[in-house]
């Protein structure tokens, strides 16, 4: 059955429109003009152009620039538009104007047709649109929507994969492993200690991230076109905040500045610096966990990741690290993002940046990737790994790298022989010292006790140094 349609117009004519779109004609001449991904505009910018659609509209109606009815059809069209429920009719190319006119004009266009009726026609430009450009709506979405997708999602899955982190730390606070530097044996340290790095890495990265947040919650709505305010009430920007702030329970504010909002997007690029940090921190966290799942036999075999699947094709009883594998994956994508996101920060001149639905969708997916994962490695590797307690004590009792704690005792040159000759026979370290150091074996088993060599010092006391 041929498609049927209806006939649309805007400042440069006529054209076709599907009979069944809620869409108009620019939001038709955007769908014709950009076929290049196949990728609309993502669910959480979607949701924050409803969101600032329906402040917009209460702020209007509030200060008396709409009626209360129109303003409230408005506010309620708009709002289903946040919550999901038109989403199919959101189907504008990422790779489009970079200003994203078209998408806020997407988003003019549903709601106008949705708050409309047969006693009232609603205006997408005079109406939904009022007091506002896409030149700070755009930007203004972008805030929100990464604002949101980080406290509600982001920033909790950070706090589970951390207390999950701590919680095996705790349980395995007693287990000594060898420690690693270059890949090579180094002192040894309690998984305790390992994971602790883990968990500390992420506390800093979400403090890192909670400080992006203050300076992306100023909002430039209410510059208009350029940051001068052209045809907007000069209450309308702390009104639209106010009322967002509302909706959202998150504190937004109007930015002070808005040529800068519009301008530029330092703050966006900030927050995407900050999750680069964190894919940093997560692939390194996720290649830990791979190298110390190595084996079963001819790798370092210290733990048991959960098997979640066959490993292979064509050799049966193979079991992969699928989580940190997708970890680092992720993480890769997110480095990609910020280089993207980097390069788009800075492409625009003097009072607009141009390449705004790139920035949207880029840091949108960044933050859901980190967010889905972090849960995925808390729950799927780390909280079901097992620790293979006598490889682990194995490598330790053959680690020569001990002899480091008799330096204060029998000097380094004496210290590098017995660990030679440990490392040349593959005898612990306690039995060649035993032999070689002069010392009796209650005071080596002291000064050797992998243990009491995880709380550092000299002669396993607080308050010493190595490098």
């Amino acid at each position: 059955m041929p498609e049927s349609f209806r006939i649309e117009h805007d400042s440069m004519g006529e054209l076709q429109v599907p009979a069944d779109a809620l869409w108009g004609a620019q939001t038709q001449r955007a769908v014709q003009n950009f076929p290049i991904s196949g990728r609309p505009m993502p669910r959480g910018f979607i949701r924050a152009l409803g969101l600032v659609k329906a402040a917009a509209a209460e702020a209007n109606g509030g200060l008396g620039l709409l009626p209360e009815r129109l303003a409230a059809a408005i506010g309620k069209a708009a709002q289903a538009v946040a919550d999901g429920e038109h989403d199919a009719h959101f189907p504008i190319d990422i790779y489009q104007t970079g200003s994203g006119t078209s998408s806020n004009m997407n988003a003019n266009e549903v709601i106008a047709r949705l708050a409309s009726s047969e006693r009232r026609q609603v205006h997408p430009n005079d109406h939904v649109n009022l007091g506002q450009s896409s030149n700070d709506v755009v930007p203004t979405a972008i805030r929100v929507g990464a604002v949101l997708a980080a406290e509600e999602d982001l920033l909790p899955a950070l706090k589970h994969l951390r207390k999950t982190i701590d919680r095996r730390g705790r349980a395995l606070g007693k287990v000594v492993k060898t420690g690693r530097t270059h890949l090579m044996d180094a002192m040894p340290l309690t998984f305790a200690q390992e994971f602790g790095a883990w968990s500390a890495q992420l506390d800093s990265a979400r403090a890192r991230i909670a400080d992006a947040l203050k300076r992306l919650r100023r909002l430039p709505l209410g510059g208009t076109a350029i940051g001068t305010g052209i045809n907007a009430d000069p209450r309308f920007g702390k009104h639209v905040a106010r009322a967002l702030s509302k909706r959202t329970g998150v504190r937004f504010e109007s930015a002070a500045d808005k040529f800068e909002g519009i301008a530029a997007q330092d703050d966006a690029v900030e927050l995407s610096g900050q999750l680069n940090a964190l894919a940093v921190a997560l692939m390194k966290i996720a290649n830990d966990l791979r190298w110390m799942n190595s084996g079963p036999l001819a790798g370092l075999g210290e733990i048991e990741l959960p098997a979640l699947q066959p490993g292979s094709s064509i050799m049966p009883g193979k079991v992969n690290p699928v989580i940190p594998e997708a970890t680092c994956m992720v993480c890769a994508q997110v480095i990609g993002h910020h280089a993207a996101i980097t390069v788009a920060g800075q492409s625009g001149n003097f009072q607009l940046n141009v390449m705004l639905p790139l920035i949207a969708a880029n840091l949108l997916e960044s933050i859901q990737l980190l967010a889905n994962v972090s849960r995925l490695l808390a729950d799927r590797a780390i909280a079901g790994l097992r620790v293979r307690r006598d490889n682990v004590a194995a490598a330790l009792d053959r680690n020569p790298i001990l002899v480091t704690a008799l330096n204060p005792v029998i000097g380094y040159e004496k210290g590098a022989a017995i660990a030679k000759r440990a490392y040349k026979e593959g005898r612990p370290v306690l039995e060649i010292a035993l032999e070689d150091s002069g010392l009796d074996e209650k005071t080596l088993r002291a000064l050797l006790d992998p243990a009491a060599l995880t709380r550092g010092g000299i002669h396993g006391e607080p308050g010493g140094g190595g490098g």
